[in-house]
C-alpha cells in the first residue's frame, strides 16, 4: 500500500528506523531473536524497506538475500547501500506489490522468508502465504512481524473485532505528520490464512522492549512493558 512515508520520506525513515524506539529496541530484537541460523542460507525479504535487514542478515553469514518492497525509493536505497558495501553478487532488490503473491520466485528457491512490519498493508493474505509456502524448501521458515490485534483494535471504527478495517492515521515517524493506511484484522483471520495454506505455526511472540530504553522515554518504557505494540510469528513448511 502506497504511502509517502515509504517514497517521499524514505530517506529520512531509514534514518529514523536505525535507533529509534520501535524499529530499533522492540521489532527487530524480538524478530531476530526468533529467527533459525541463516549461515549459508538463502532468504527472501518481504517489505524490505531501506534493507536494515538485508545488512543483518548478510552479517550474520546468509548467502543470498531477496529484498522486495512495493517502494521503488526503498528498492533504490537497498541497492545503493549494496553497491556501496560491494555485495551486489549477494543481494537481489526489485518493487512489487506484494498483495499479488511472488510471481517471480521460484518453487522451493529459499531456506527462510522474512516479513518485518509489512502484512498489515495487505487487504488479503492468501496470496503472499500461499506463494510464501510455494517458494520455500522443504523444513524452510517464514518469520514475520505485524500489528498487534490487540493494539489496533483501539483504532476500530465499527466496533467488531473479527471484521476487517482499513484504518488511517498520522503518524510522527519521521518527525512530521504523515498519513499512513493499514488494515486491522483478528488473530484469527491471521492464523487462518497461515494454516490454510499450509504453513505450520511454531512460535509467537508479542515481543520485549529492550532495557535500553529506560534511560531514552521511561514513560514509553513502561507502556510498551504493559501493552502489546506487535505479534510476531514463526512458521515452518513441512513439505
Amino acid at each position: 500500500m502506497k504511502s509517502k512515508m515509504y517514497s517521499t520520506f524514505a530517506s529520512e525513515y531509514d534514518e529514523v528506523i536505525q535507533d529509534n524506539i520501535y524499529n530499533a529496541y522492540l521489532e527487530r530484537p524480538t524478530l531476530q531473536a526468533m529467527l533459525p541460523t541463516v549461515v549459508g542460507r538463502e532468504v527472501v525479504d518481504l517489505g524490505c524497506g531501506s534493507g536494515v535487514y538485508a545488512q543483518y542478515l548478510l552479517a550474520e553469514g546468509a548467502s543470498k538475500v531477496t529484498c522486495i518492497d512495493y517502494s521503488e525509493d526503498m528498492v533504490k536505497l537497498v541497492s545503493d547501500k549494496a553497491e556501496k558495501a560491494g555485495v551486489t553478487d549477494k543481494v537481489v532488490a526489485y518493487a512489487q506489490d506484494l498483495s499479488k503473491g511472488l510471481p517471480n520466485e521460484a518453487d522451493a528457491s529459499a531456506d527462510l522468508v522474512i516479513s518485518p512490519l509489512m502484512v498489515h498493508y495487505l487487504e488479503d493474505l492468501n496470496p503472499l502465504f500461499s506463494d510464501v509456502h510455494r517458494v520455500l524448501r522443504a523444513g524452510g521458515s517464514f518469520v514475520f512481524s505485524t500489528h498487534h490485534p490487540f493494539a489496533d483494535f483501539e483504532c476500530t471504527i465499527s466496533g467488531n473485532y473479527f471484521g476487517r478495517e482499513l484504518i488511517t492515521e498520522q503518524w510522527n515517524t519521521v518527525g512530521k505528520p504523515v498519513e499512513v493506511s493499514f488494515y486491522r484484522r483478528s488473530l484469527t483471520e491471521i492464523t487462518n490464512a497461515l494454516t490454510q495454506n499450509g504453513l505450520v505455526i511454531t512460535q509467537i511472540s508479542e515481543g520485549e522492549v529492550a532495557e535500553e530504553v529506560k534511560e531514552m522515554d521511561a514513560d514509553r518504557y513502561e507502556y510498551l512493558s504493559k501493552n502489546p505494540n506487535f505479534i510476531f510469528i514463526k512458521c515452518q513448511k513441512l513439505a
